[in-house]
């Protein structure tokens, strides 16, 4: 009997990267396998289905290649929610924190009409601050989030409840103890 395997058997876990004592949790190596990337992609837009979506977001960096691929399968549009500056046509910004510092996320001001319904996603969840931080830029362009959804979730960092404290539904593959 052969055992199936699932989204957390296609990531590796990386030591002390990118700095001494954190386990980065690498998804190239499930993108880099057919099957675990249509499973994942299967998975991830699985509690979704029947929704209405219009668009999908996706969070900087690795957000784009799970929403490109989930836009794709809805056939609906994709905008990408980027690092300050990256983006080359008038935007909107939100700043949020970070450990020791502040960071700012941009999306172009006419990516999201109002109205639209939104899933808005990315590969990992750690305290929440760049996914609220996209959350609130859909919401000032008057888009609704329908859900958001994660590959991996490192639920001793908090930030899904951070999202569910903002009235978000959060799925998510997997997850991770420790960060």
């Amino acid at each position: 009997m052969t055992s199936r395997k699932t989204v957390k058997d296609y990531i590796r876990t990386i030591a002390d990267f990118p700095v001494e004592g954190i386990m980065f949790r690498d998804v190239t190596t499930l993108f880099a396998d057919p099957r675990g990337f249509r499973m994942c992609i299967d998975q991830l837009l699985h509690p979704f289905a029947g929704e209405e979506i219009d668009k999908v977001v996706g969070l900087e960096a690795r957000g784009f290649i799970i929403g490109g691929a989930i836009a794709h399968q809805l056939s609906v549009g994709f905008t990408p929610i980027r690092k300050k500056g990256k983006l080359p046509g008038a935007t909107l910004s939100q700043a949020y924190a970070l450990e020791y510092a502040e960071a700012v996320m941009e999306v172009h001001s006419d990516a999201i009409e109002p109205g639209e319904k939104v899933l808005m996603v990315d590969d990992l969840l750690a305290t929440g601050g760049t996914a609220a931080a996209g959350i609130q830029l859909v919401e000032q362009l008057g888009g609704e989030i329908i859900g958001c959804a994660f590959i991996i979730d490192l639920p001793d960092l908090g930030g899904r409840a951070k999202l569910e404290d903002m009235g978000m539904d959060v799925h998510v593959l997997c997850e991770f103890e420790g960060d």
